[in-house]
């Protein structure tokens, strides 16, 4: 007998070379087939968001739109050709749209060969996020099968300017597909305030003086390309530069910078900028957004709030980041609530905004928050977030409040379009009951 050993370094190759291997095969699902005929779901409680909500009504759709929704007693001449859908006992919401994340573009994040979400060097205004999406990714049915069927995908820190995110449907045979809105802002990563700490006399002072500095020159060399953008923007623009032909629209106030910032400093800094320069803002992070609150709101920014578990400071209390939605919303800052980005974990969507409510959200504001108001944040209220007429017919049927754990989502429409709800988690599920309950292999 041949006995081959391995040591602990082989072993972890062979492992990462099998999940790189697994990761490159994509997902089984096939995308949905275009809506061929007109949709009546009728008998649920349809809950629009943006208005009342319907008991027992009714809501049509004809070519991808919503073309009427309303209460049992509307007056609807249906097409010959309706499909009538009985979802009496079920609810329909809106598709939940994930404001901050970067799926599509992380397969497995232990295993670099699948993650692609940031360029190198300091200005990459130029990157578009949307080029990268793999639409074959596993994370992308796993996401929507928990009623997330828009995400704004992110690109991440690769220096001051990051580039260019998008909002893609999840669902689509390739990234042209998936498009909603590219670009959707230009992102900005704000140079942290904090210097490191040290025991050693008089090592932490020197320390916030180096960082001061080093923030400084930041700042000093984001204000430099900007100035340089403006400057390219009036010029002949010869010879052709893509980093400065793409902040033409930044400067022009046509697409938001999303500067992500989580302290005091860093969001009054940013704020500053922005004004000084002219620039329309939109805060990501914003763990401190409350304590300036008074700032956004005098300058109407509005904040994609990516809640933390633990409080940045010693002495604040436990609550401090569950409370933060519900004090924004008191103030009258405009808001929604996303994850942190992560792929993986952008399925708990709806219980990030759910952990606001017992800290004094309302539950109808946590359900805007990753509805109708990260709609209007991305600029695209006029085609999702809501149940209305003329928007798209981008919808989920649950069997209850899609903000609660045991919730099922058992249908979802992408542009009149019925998904498949599989996923690898399905599929695992069916393999090992099947293996548990003596069904396997029939």
């Amino acid at each position: 007998m041949i006995r081959l050993k391995i040591n602990r370094a082989g072993a972890m190759a062979i492992a990462l070379a099998t999940l790189l291997v697994s990761a490159t095969e994509g997902s089984e699902t096939v995308p949905a087939p275009p809506q061929t005929h007109p949709i009546l779901l009728r008998g649920g409680e349809i809950h629009t968001v943006s208005g009342e909500t319907f008991e027992n009504g009714q809501l049509l759709i004809i070519e991808g739109k919503i073309s009427q929704v309303g209460g049992a007693k509307l007056q609807i001449d249906l097409p010959p050709d309706t499909e009538i859908i009985d979802v009496t006992g079920k609810h329909v919401y809106p598709g939940l749209i994930a404001a901050n994340t970067t799926i599509g573009l992380v397969e497995i994040s232990a295993v670099r060969a699948t993650v692609d979400t940031a360029e190198a060097g300091t200005f990459n205004s130029n990157a578009r996020v949307e080029v990268s999406v793999n639409p074959d990714s596993e994370v992308i049915p796993v996401t929507r099968a928990n009623g997330v069927l828009t995400a704004s995908t992110v690109p991440q820190s690769g220096g001051i300017i990051s580039g260019r995110s998008a909002l893609m449907r999840l669902d689509g045979w390739t990234w042209e597909d998936m498009i909603v809105k590219a670009p959707v802002g230009m992102h900005v990563y704000w140079p942290r305030l904090q210097a490191g700490y040290s025991q050693e006399p008089g090592a932490k002072e020197n320390a916030a003086a180096e960082r001061r500095k080093a923030v400084e020159k930041t700042i000093r060399r984001l204000e430099e390309f900007v100035a340089a953008s403006r400057a390219y923007a009036k010029s002949d623009k010869n010879p052709a530069d893509l980093r400065l032909a793409a902040m033409e629209p930044v400067i022009n106030r046509e697409l938001p910078i999303f500067v992500h910032a989580d302290g005091v400093g860093q969001i009054e800094s940013a704020a500053a900028f922005a004004e000084r320069e002219n620039l329309e803002i939109v805060l990501v992070g914003g763990q401190d957004a409350w304590r300036v609150a008074d700032l956004l709101k005098r300058l109407d920014i509005p904040v994609i709030l990516s809640p933390q578990s633990l409080p940045r400071r010693r002495g604040e209390g436990y609550d401090t980041n569950f409370s933060s939605p519900a004090k924004l919303s008191e103030m009258g800052v405009r808001f929604c609530i996303a994850n942190d980005g992560s792929a993986a974990s952008e399925r708990n969507l709806p219980y990030q905004a759910a952990a606001a409510v017992p800290f004094g959200l309302a539950k109808e504001d946590a359900l805007k928050a990753i509805t109708l108001n990260a709609a209007q944040i991305l600029g695209v209220d006029d085609r999702l977030g809501a149940l209305d007429a003329g928007k798209d017919a981008t919808l989920i049927i649950t069997d209850g409040d899609p903000l609660e754990i045991p919730t099922h989502v058992e249908s979802a429409y992408i542009q009149g379009r019925k998904l498949d709800l599989s996923s690898r988690h399905t599929r695992l599920n069916e393999k090992y009951k099947g293996k548990y309950d003596g069904t396997e292999g029939n």
